[in-house]
């Protein structure tokens, strides 16, 4: 097979791998196992030998550490250092040493029984080590869907993965070095440790400030292909040093990462990293798949169960006890463990490390492989009803999430056609002074505790709440409320809000926030009754400011922009005329009245275009059914009676089509 056919294989068996996945709501991670394991020689063997790719599949890992050092700045660090160097340091080394200790007591048992015990503590360890991990791009990936990475027990986990991936580094220099004799260990794990700190001492001490200059020298010259090539000698060149340095490849890339992570480029570097990262990553996990026997799953699937089942509910137990010695509530204790219960990437990192030096048993990769497979496709599921479990577990978080709901109810119990805010940060809170200003009640859901604690002394009215829960909304008076805001830019929690609010309370309009105009048709098909892009608000205030320096007279430059809002969004068409209008707007200006066809309507049945409004001069912006639900003007459009038309146009034209409709 040549090199083209090798990498079509490759290319095809991953997309097939990932839409599957994607398609089953899975982590691809899992698509890139499974093909591995289809195409590599302990199955069809159609990818041949596999050691060709494995060097470059190391890259994959130089890539992730790369994108893990970005996230390591040290004011994050020290803002979380609780929960990163106490829950998070207490867990992987209780996890190594259980795991090792849990290996002599079994060497102790099988010796009563004259049985040979073939995995010495060396093996253990790594054992111990790659079970401390956990999945990264699966919690992370799941808990930002489910907006949980602010809540108590997302901050806890939050905390404990950074650990994890900070621990990795030395643990890439030490497993190495375990395959030696005692002396020779302690004198390589001596030299490898004097070596790191004295090469990132170097580099973190004045290689932030060269890094900088570096990267601003190269963006002057404002060419992106320049960029991205010192980015990737960059990253290649460090890992380069230190593994001639006698450490590791991943060592050198972190180093990268951390030292951009400090500069103004970071959030430019991680857009440019991503394809080598999720390509050369995706690579290394196919090659991981293809150790997979599954052959010795079928002969030893007792073995994999045990091996899954373990280890996953021992680090649950463990986790969850360290979170509650930590001050937790059992039911974020709860949580905590049960969102790291499963093995993680590094794992294959550290087992395929400990594999190659043969500190790891030949029989032992496959079953282990396979477990910790398992472990992680369980992940979502368990995820996905962490909260039953968590109640039946604990009575006392029951309990707490009542007094939750009835904190958010006693504040909103008063308020009649409030606006519900479902998310408090800066766009949230601009929202809240506005409707201050013009007297109108509002309920603000957030998940930040900090922020929340805050704005509560501060006086408004923002509570503990995760908006996307249809209990939370109910708390917050959805049936009692004018109009519900999604003041943050999460299209998928935006969805589930807007299933929750169509489905109990149709009367209620929707506005929602995006970044884009992207999904703006799946918002709107959603039941969002206008959807707000950051874009297009950007680029209107852009252009008038542009348009009055360049010495556009300032009254021309409202009504373009105007214009512009008019085309753009169908409810801010026009304004709805009210008392405090008077005198302040021409009599010909275009204005929005809404009408209400009377229930027996002759027009109920007809089309739009039969009710003869453009002959009048009158449009109609949107139709609102009695159940709340808006609809577009179509021309074809059937009318009901009870319908709720917004019309467009100048007053006179407006009282002749009030006057035309309620006659039918």
């Amino acid at each position: 097979m040549t090199a083209l056919d090798l990498t079509l294989l490759y290319l095809v068996a991953a997309v097939l791998g990932v839409v599957i996945c994607r398609s089953l709501k899975l982590p691809p991670i899992l698509g890139y196992l499974t093909v591995g394991m289809v195409l590599g020689p302990n199955a069809t063997a159609l990818a041949g030998n596999p050691d060709g790719v494995n060097y470059l599949a190391e890259f994959g890992v130089v890539f992730l550490m790369f994108v893990i050092g970005l996230e390591f700045n040290l004011p994050k660090l020290r803002s979380m250092r609780t929960m990163v160097f106490g829950l998070g340091l207490l867990q992987v080394l209780l996890t190594v040493a259980g795991t090792v200790l849990g290996n002599v007591l079994l060497e102790q048992v099988f010796a009563l029984f004259h049985i040979r015990w073939e995995l010495h503590w060396q093996g253990a360890l790594v054992l111990g080590a790659a079970m401390a991990m956990s999945s990264t791009a699966i919690v992370v990936k799941l808990m930002a869907e489910r907006l949980e990475l602010e809540s108590e027990h997302g901050r806890r986990v939050v905390g404990v993965l950074l650990f994890q991936d900070l621990a990795v580094v030395p643990l890439l220099v030490l497993i190495p070095a375990l395959d030696g004799s005692g002396t020779e260990m302690a004198q390589s794990l001596g030299w490898a440790g004097l070596k790191a700190v004295l090469l990132l001492t170097l580099l973190l001490t004045g290689g932030q400030q060269v890094m900088r200059r570096w990267l601003t020298l190269v963006a002057r010259r404002k060419n992106q292909e320049l960029f991205m090539l010192n980015l990737l000698l960059v990253t290649l060149g460090l890992a380069w040093l230190t593994e001639h340095a006698g450490l590791s490849l991943a060592l050198g890339a972190f180093v990268a990462g951390m030292l951009i992570a400090e500069t103004e480029f970071k959030h430019q570097v991680e857009t440019d990293i991503r394809p080598f990262h999720d390509v050369l990553l995706g690579l290394f996990f196919i090659t991981i798949g293809m150790r997979l026997d599954w052959k010795t799953l079928v002969d030893q699937w007792p073995l994999v169960i045990i091996l899954a089942v373990v280890p996953t509910f021992s680090k649950f137990a463990l986790i969850a006890a360290l979170a509650k010695l930590f001050k937790a509530p059992t039911g974020v204790a709860l949580r905590t463990g049960l969102y790291l219960a499963q093995a993680g990437e590094f794992g294959f990192v550290l087992l395929t490390l400990g594999t190659q030096h043969q500190l790891v048993a030949a029989q032992w990769v496959s079953p282990v492989l396979a477990a910790m497979v398992l472990s992680m496709l369980l992940t979502p599921l368990v995820i996905e009803h962490s909260n039953r479990i968590v109640m039946k577990l604990s009575a006392s978080d029951w309990l707490l999430q009542s007094v939750q709901l009835t904190t958010i109810a006693k504040k909103s119990i008063k308020n009649t056609a409030h606006v519900i805010i479902c998310g408090y940060g800066r766009s949230g809170q601009n929202l809240a002074r506005l409707l201050e200003a013009e007297s109108i009640p509002y309920m603000a859901l957030d998940l930040d505790p900090d922020r929340v604690r805050q704005a509560a002394a501060a006086g408004q009215s923002v509570v503990f709440g995760d908006a996307a829960r249809l209990t939370s909304l109910m708390a917050a008076g959805l049936s009692r409320a004018s109009a519900v805001v999604i003041s943050y830019h999460d299209t998928p929690s935006a969805l589930k809000v807007l299933h929750e609010v169509r489905a109990h309370a149709p009367q209620v309009p929707v506005v929602v926030r995006t970044i884009d105009d992207a999904d703006l048709e799946r918002l709107r098909n959603a039941g969002a009754t206008e959807v707000v892009p950051e874009a297009i608000e950007g680029s209107l205030m852009l252009a008038s400011h542009a348009l009055a320096l360049v010495g556009v007279p300032m009254r021309r430059v409202i009504r373009i922009t105007r214009d512009a809002r008019d085309r753009r969004y169908g409810l801010l068409r026009g304004y709805f005329h009210g008392a405090d209008d008077d005198g302040l707007e021409e009599r010909d200006q275009t204005r929005l009245q809404s009408l209400t066809l009377p229930v027996a309507s002759p027009l109920h049945g007809r089309r739009l275009t039969e009710a003869g409004l453009i002959e009048l001069g009158v449009s109609v912006v949107s139709v609102r059914h009695p159940s709340g639900a808006v609809r577009s003007a179509e021309p074809e459009l059937t009318l009901e009676g009870g319908d709720t038309l917004v019309l467009s146009g100048t007053p006179e034209a407006l009282t002749l089509a009030e006057q035309q409709l309620l006659r039918g």
